[in-house]
């Protein structure tokens, strides 16, 4: 028999993370209870070759119709031109508003199939299923769906959320080490947020052999912002930190520099510009960028303040000429800090030196 531990996302449409080892054989009873339907497993060709068989064959056996989408990993693929294809493959299988898309996969996976199930026939169900660290603790769990455009991260997208997601934890064993550490960044910045206990378990001895519980308490902290601010405009803004600086890191980068290794040098940059206006006490950015730096993590940027300020520019997140940036207090406390995109550069800067 094997065990799982549930956390409870309550949204509009609330629903259940379920975390354990070695479930993905069990996906079709473990999956809300519902007539047999077709499902399209969407994947990339990473995940597809570990696991797709697996989960077709878990579905199969409860009853569903499998069609399998398969598309080339990695950010890059996380755009217009994907989301075009797998809305014809939609159509294509017939899907209805019956049917439902399985997500298979790490964040891109989730936020593209995502982003169909919201927009196709004006919205159909979906389940996320992460195999990896960061999707689990992170993007699999709040509804933000998403692609990329040339000119920005994540520029179009749509809150859609799942009616489940299904982490087996076995997954992880596959990864590569900086894909693992990737996660790792997410896991820091929910201590940062909202958990002194979880940063500083996260900062020393190594936390895998607590991973269950690490896992768990990051879903729980985001399910608290998402509940109380489901459509981002207000508190549930915080779970950005590190996310503005990062984005642009990423972009600037050309992708190259995976996202959580963008948000951990991000963290680092806001906690060092908090700490020069006064926002924060100077041992704060020591902390985190030390946390950081035991986990492998970077911590040093390798762009100008121009450039990520020129990419700043486009971000969603700017509204007019404000834009929200999340600053650090204290370990276990963040504040938004609004302040106009004029005076960007100035504020950064010091996170630089």
């Amino acid at each position: 028999m094997y065990g799982t531990d549930t956390v409870k996302i309550m949204t509009g449409h609330p629903y259940e993370v379920t975390i354990g080892s070695g479930i993905l054989s069990h996906i079709g009873e473990l999956l809300p209870q519902r007539s047999p339907c077709i499902a399209a497993l969407v994947s990339d060709d990473i995940v597809d070759h570990l696991y797709g068989n697996e989960v077709t064959a878990a579905l199969q056996d409860y009853g569903y119709t499998v069609y399998h989408f398969v598309f080339p990993h990695g950010e890059e693929n996380k755009n217009m031109e994907q989301l075009s294809s797998l809305l014809s493959f939609l159509a294509e299988s017939h899907l209805s508003r019956s049917d439902l898309i399985v997500a298979l996969g790490g964040g891109v996976t989730g936020d593209l199939a995502g982003l169909a199930a919201a927009i196709y026939l004006r919205g159909i169900e979906y389940v996320q299923i992460p195999t990896t660290f960061l999707a689990a603790i992170d993007s699999s769990v709040g509804g933000k769906t998403a692609v990329d455009l040339p000119e920005g991260k994540n520029l179009v997208g749509a809150f859609w959320q799942p009616m489940a997601v299904i982490c087996d934890t076995a997954t992880f064993a596959t990864l590569p080490e900086n894909v693992f550490i990737d996660g790792t960044a997410e896991a820091i910045k929910y201590g940062v947020l909202a958990d002194p206990q979880m940063f500083e378990l996260l900062s020393g001895a190594d936390f895998r052999e607590h991973l269950g519980q690490i896992i768990r308490r990051s879903v729980a902290i985001k399910g608290d912002f998402v509940h109380d601010d489901e459509r981002d405009t207000g508190s549930r803004q915080l779970l950005n930190l590190g996310h503005t600086i990062g984005h642009a890191i990423e972009q600037c980068s050309s992708y190259t520099v995976a996202h959580g290794h963008a948000v951990s040098i991000g963290m680092v940059i806001i906690a060092k510009a908090a700490a020069a206006t006064g926002i924060c006490d100077s041992a704060v950015p020591q902390m985190i960028e030390t946390a950081l730096a035991n986990n492998h993590l970077p911590t040093r940027c390798d762009y100008s303040l121009a450039r990520l300020v020129d990419v700043i520019q486009t971000d969603k997140k700017r509204r007019g000429d404000i834009i929200s940036l999340v600053v650090p207090e204290r370990i276990g406390h963040c504040r938004l800090h609004k302040i106009n995109v004029a005076e960007m550069a100035s504020f950064i800067e010091p996170g630089l030196k």
